[in-house]
């Protein structure tokens, strides 16, 4: 898959710890690579990096991506072929009590990385990971295309759009001119998939009352999201890496992954979907508050015609078959005894590969 280009390749994930960074381990390491990762920390409690015992699989460093010189030193010493910049305060709720933390890691982290690229002699490809949440939201019903206004009325949204500018500015002062690296960037959001336990995200807070048994409250269950299963847009990720890897695809452009309109759900119908598939009574275990403690957004697409027309990627899975995912990940964590979550996530990835293959993905080639 992906032409084969990980194979035997050091690729570095910054924020590897997480949800996103431990599947796109897991991928990495299923394509033959050979994968470092940079984090700050473990995340969560219970932990998908700790529960697949990643870090006896993967060569692993802990430290702070808005320290400058320590991560640049760890990418002068590993020499990567590829980054894949992940790690980020992702979470919108603690952007409000935490606003310095969540800028200076978006934004300074995002700096810190390229510094490296800056300084970089060795050929890489680096993808850095941003969000459909950079886009200046003004909840129009089409989606947002790659040109289109960024900016953020939050701080987390404003986090995102800043990194971006600091990117396009080291893309043009400096990246441009080196043809040792290549660069992409990559905004996705609305991503869901088993082992995830961060706060204040609607399919964790249901897998967490759903398997104590108790009913699980929604602030905002009109809100509508595009949901996209962990694996669709790491494939776009991979193939982003790729095609740059390859030179099929110009650098320094930016790219959405995101979902068919389909998978365009409110967040009531979600959780209705998610106690459905665990086997529960939808109208005992679900209840609405309305209690909404900071401003959400209503409604945020994107437009994908760019990776489908440059990359020839598209989504996968229908909303159903990521319902169906998510609900057998945890209810494996959960309900089944001894068993290996590790091989379990492996078992999804191959379910998802051989979904693309028969649309006839080329990236599965």
């Amino acid at each position: 898959m992906f032409g084969n280009v990980f194979s035997g390749k050091k690729v570095l994930i910054t924020g590897n710890t997480g949800f996103k960074g431990t599947w796109l381990s897991s991928w990495l390491l299923l394509c033959g690579a050979e994968v470092y990762g940079y984090s700050l920390d473990i995340p969560s409690k219970p932990s998908m990096f700790e529960l697949l015992s990643m870090e006896g699989k993967i060569k692993h460093h802990f430290g702070d991506t808005r320290n400058r010189d320590e991560l640049n030193e760890y990418i002068r010493n590993v020499k990567p072929d590829f980054i894949f910049h992940l790690a980020a305060q992702a979470i919108v709720s603690i952007s409000y009590s935490q606003p310095f933390d969540t800028i200076t890691t978006n934004v300074i982290g995002t700096a810190s990385v390229l510094e490296a690229l800056k300084d970089m002699e060795n050929n890489c490809v680096a993808v850095l990971i941003t969000s459909d949440k950079a886009y200046d939201n003004v909840e129009w019903i089409w989606g947002y295309r790659e040109n289109d206004m960024l900016g953020g009325k939050d701080v987390y949204s404003g986090s995102k759009g800043a990194a971006e500018l600091v990117i396009k500015s080291y893309w043009h002062s400096f990246l441009k001119a080196k043809p040792n690296i290549k660069l992409g960037v990559a905004r996705a959001g609305n991503v869901i998939g088993g082992g995830d336990w961060s706060a204040d995200r609607i399919v964790v807070d249901c897998i967490k009352a759903f398997s104590t048994g108790q009913s699980v409250e929604i602030r905002s269950p009109n809100a509508t999201r595009p949901w996209q299963h962990v694996l669709e847009p790491l494939s776009g990720y991979l193939r982003l890496a790729q095609y740059l890897y390859e030179g099929e695809v110009q650098s320094g452009e930016a790219f959405n992954f995101g979902p068919s309109a389909e998978l365009t759900k409110s967040v009531l119908q979600l959780v209705r979907d998610l106690a459905a598939q665990w086997r529960l009574d939808v109208n005992k275990v679900v209840k609405v508050t309305g209690q909404v403690p900071f401003e959400e957004a209503k409604l945020l697409k994107l437009n994908c015609d760019k990776a489908l027309a440059y990359l020839n990627w598209h989504s996968t899975l229908q909303y159903e078959q990521t319902v169906s995912l998510i609900v057998e990940w945890y209810k494996a964590f959960y309900e089944m005894k001894n068993i290996n979550m590790y091989a379990f996530t492996i078992d999804q990835i191959n379910y998802y590969l051989t979904e693309a293959q028969k649309q006839k993905l080329n990236w599965t080639a």
